[in-house]
């Protein structure tokens, strides 16, 4: 099948197969679609819990409105937004460079850069851009399980503070968006409802 095919083929699920489990070797696959996902500086400022604990699964789902699909799924992906923007920077061009400090010299303007473009934004502004930044990985990690054709629902009907607490993020660390993964118990009962090109695109 075709990408478009894959997309067809993919829906909302909300009940999975809980004898089924993503492979690892699949897993691997999609993390590092998520690893590729492009983003503002190429800064990644995300994290993704990937939670496999029948019993951590079972503790969030009563804080995401007791959706069937948090407790049924092989893995529960959470998309974490992170805030520590100089310490990604950091990192950023410690990797860039290879730790060789000429090149990072090289390097230096650019990262003079990036420190007055973010330095410049106020905490509610940094979260903000961090987090849809986690939402370009969440949609990327869909697109990848519609190719593995791992099933999926993109999910932010969570207590955000309070699956925080559970998962003991650090401070710079908040959940935005969740990804249930696994393989569906049955298929949709009606196909994909959709508003028309013209409506979506001038």
């Amino acid at each position: 099948m075709t990408f478009l095919q894959n997309l067809d083929w993919r829906h909302a699920t909300k009940s999975f197969d809980t004898k089924t489990k993503v492979s690892d070797t699949d897993l691997a696959k999609l993390k590092e679609a998520i690893i590729m996902t492009p983003t503002s500086f190429g800064l990644e400022p995300f994290h993704v819990k990937i939670i496999t604990d029948q019993a951590v699964k079972d503790e969030i789902q009563p804080i995401s409105w007791n959706q069937p699909q948090v407790g049924t799924c092989s893995h529960l992906l959470v998309f974490c937004a992170r805030t520590d923007w100089e310490n990604r920077i950091h990192d950023y061009f410690e990797i860039a460079s290879g730790g060789n400090a000429d090149i990072k010299e090289k390097m230096k303007g650019y990262e003079e850069m990036m420190q007055g473009a973010l330095g410049a934004r106020t905490e509610e502004q940094i979260l903000d851009w961090a987090t849809r930044q986690a939402y370009i990985a969440h949609g990327f990690a869909l697109a990848a399980c519609a190719e593995l054709k791992i099933d999926s629902c993109p999910m932010e009907g969570f207590d955000s503070a309070a699956l925080d607490k559970i998962l003991d993020l650090p401070e710079n660390f908040k959940s935005v968006v969740m990804l249930p993964i696994g393989y569906r118990t049955e298929e949709p009962h009606h196909g994909k409802v959709r508003f028309p090109e013209s409506d979506l695109f001038s």
